[in-house]
């Protein structure tokens, strides 16, 4: 799988469209290992400023000597923006050798009737890659928000942020 397939591949999971709950993201990682329990994360939510702390954290634990996974929504110009480590996205064959593991991980949950959205692919991705590289912390931005966002299932974070909350929450 080369990046275009593996960015055609995600974004074809949209059909499955806005799913709550956190079932889906919990059987995809579990087929992947369950890497979220093994990492360290900072959680960040809010209705405004979410990427810009969650990049201004990133940064303040690159310069603390930590190796600082960052997830974060939407991208502007290459998709691979949405994963970084220490400030720089995940190399595009990078991004296509572990969205292929994770296709191959909804392949056999699609067998059991169970379809992954597209956030919860590309959350399973990052943790992943993050697992992988052996990250010392994550700034793991929300995507929707709320109880049942695919970013909840990771376990009690060491710091929670909040940013601003406006009336569309």
């Amino acid at each position: 799988m080369n990046y275009k397939d593996s960015v055609k591949y995600i974004h074809s999971l949209l059909k499955f469209g806005m799913n709550l709950g956190l079932q889906r993201i919990s059987a995809l990682l579990n087929e992947l290992g369950n890497p979220q329990e093994k990492l360290e994360f900072v959680h960040v939510a809010g209705t405004n400023g979410k990427g810009t702390t969650s990049t201004m954290l990133s940064s303040i634990l690159c310069a603390a000597g930590k190796k600082t996974g960052l997830f974060t929504s939407p991208y502007v110009f290459d998709f691979c923006e949405r994963i970084q480590i220490n400030n720089k996205n995940i190399p595009h064959d990078e991004l296509s050798l572990v969205v292929e593991k994770v296709k191959n991980a909804c392949d056999r949950l699609s067998a059991k009737g169970t379809e992954p959205t597209e956030f919860e692919a590309i959350t399973a991705a990052a943790m992943l890659y993050f697992y992988e590289q052996k990250c010392d912390a994550v700034v793991l931005e929300v995507g929707l928000g709320g109880r049942y966002d695919s970013t909840n299932i990771i376990p009690c974070p060491k710091a929670a942020v909040i940013t601003s909350i406006s009336l569309d929450h």
